[in-house]
């Protein structure tokens, strides 16, 4: 069988880690890095060139960013190729979704949306605790550690020359989650920022602190910092997560689930999630789906290399 011809789009930290997640999939082989900027690859092409003519690719992996580039990206490409994304404004997905869905729909391709560790991950968790659960309440935490998606979202703003955002939990929240007690103040916000040579420093704190979807409703906290000071103390990026449900049965038993997560690289592990969404989008396309669907949609066999058989054999 031949191997699934996977494209790149975009090439930032993501991208990077998706090209280096290829090489761990037995059946699949990297088929071009598209990107607005040229880039020192063998296998780069101009992002145009997936608009000039049908690139021959099974799927494309889009690696930009929720604030900017997915929203507009991934509905125009859906309408020519399979495409699997990691858009995470929560509160955003439901236009993001239907934009996409159409798209897809008109050009009979699979978009594979929120492909990521949450979305994604989580999201599948909260459906599975919920379900198994009724009478409950759930929980879901970010961090400690650095949100790829809040730290684009800085610095796509007028007078930010780099940054990092670090999502923090409240632990008291953590405790209180695990109780089944109500959930208030459960996050922070911790950004690290380079400003642009002359920028207004105070003004720059109240766009962070006001930018909705993001930083609006959190308390947050900014620290300017040089960029020498950035790469030194901030390069890695870690992150971490959980999703708490505490519920009872009918004889009113009580019982906690808990799914964690503890990454050492955010990048590496969201570029895990996605290329196992490419096999499951090419495999619903070969079955005649079209649309979008989030993990919520997707069986999970369709997710792995391993047969059917296989899986029932080592998993069951």
């Amino acid at each position: 069988m031949e191997p699934l011809r996977v494209g790149i789009v975009g090439f930032g930290n993501l991208g990077k880690a998706v090209e280096t997640s290829l090489l761990q999939q037995p059946d699949m082989t990297l088929a071009g890095v598209f990107s607005r900027r040229q880039i020192p690859h063998p296998q780069y092409r101009p992002i145009h060139t997936l608009d000039e003519k049908q690139v021959e690719v099974d799927v494309l992996l889009l690696c930009g960013g929720s604030a900017k580039d997915l929203p507009l990206q991934t509905p125009h490409l859906a309408q020519r190729y399979n495409v699997v994304d990691s858009f995470d404004t929560h509160a955003l997905m439901r236009q993001h979704f239907e934009a996409t869905h159409r798209a897809a729909s008109h050009g009979r391709k699979v978009a594979l949306l929120a492909a990521g560790w949450d979305p994604g991950l989580f999201s599948m968790m909260r459906c599975l605790f919920e379900s198994v659960l009724p009478n409950g309440q759930s929980a879901s935490f970010w961090g400690p550690g650095i949100s790829q998606g809040h730290s684009d979202a800085l610095r796509q703003l007028p007078g930010v020359k780099d940054a990092r955002q670090y999502t923090l939990p409240n632990e008291e929240a953590l405790s209180a989650a695990r109780e089944g007690k109500p959930v208030s103040k459960a996050h922070q916000r911790l950004c690290y920022v380079v400003p642009e040579e002359g920028a207004h420093l105070e003004q720059l704190v109240h766009s962070i602190k006001t930018l909705p979807y993001y930083f609006a409703g959190y308390e947050t906290q900014v620290v300017f910092i040089s960029q020498e000071e950035l790469l030194e103390k901030h390069a890695e990026m870690p992150q971490a997560g959980h999703v708490i449900r505490k519920g009872s049965t009918q004889d009113a038993r009580e019982h906690l689930l808990e799914f964690s997560l503890k990454l050492s690289n955010n990048p590496a592990f969201t570029a895990s999630v996605l290329t196992a969404c490419a096999r499951a989008t090419c495999r619903l396309h070969q079955q005649g789906a079209t649309g979008a669907y989030t993990l919520l949609d997707i069986p999970l066999a369709s997710l792995s290399p391993s047969s059917p058989e296989e899986l029932r054999q080592r998993l069951v």
